[in-house]
């Protein structure tokens, strides 16, 4: 069953956004929404993960989780998900530190 999927893609080259347009409705610049299959959502975030370059993207879509939705991330070397108690937040490493901030 197709669910609402948010994309939001920062700084990837220009093929991989127009494979994000192909299925889903570009709303501001860098952020993609569209109601798309599992198998779909999971292809789409293969293409991105695989060519996200110097880039960074969020996948957000509904599941059974506490929150209600799954956070996946990728191309970032200063954000990581963590698992707080069963909530995933992003965490934001600072350069020069060996710690995280948390949100």
């Amino acid at each position: 069953m197709p669910t609402l999927t948010v994309i939001s893609a920062t700084a990837v080259p220009d093929h991989l956004r127009g494979a994000l347009t192909r299925w889903m409705l570009e709303v501001t610049p860098e952020l993609y929404v569209g109601t798309v299959s599992a198998r779909v959502r999971n292809e789409l975030w293969s293409a991105v993960a695989a060519s996200i370059g110097d880039g960074m993207a969020v996948l957000v879509h509904p599941s059974d989780s506490e929150q209600g939705f799954t956070l996946h991330t990728a191309g970032s070397r200063r954000r990581r998900l963590i698992d707080f108690d069963g909530l995933s937040l992003i965490a934001f490493h600072q350069q020069g530190k060996e710690t995280a901030n948390r949100l």
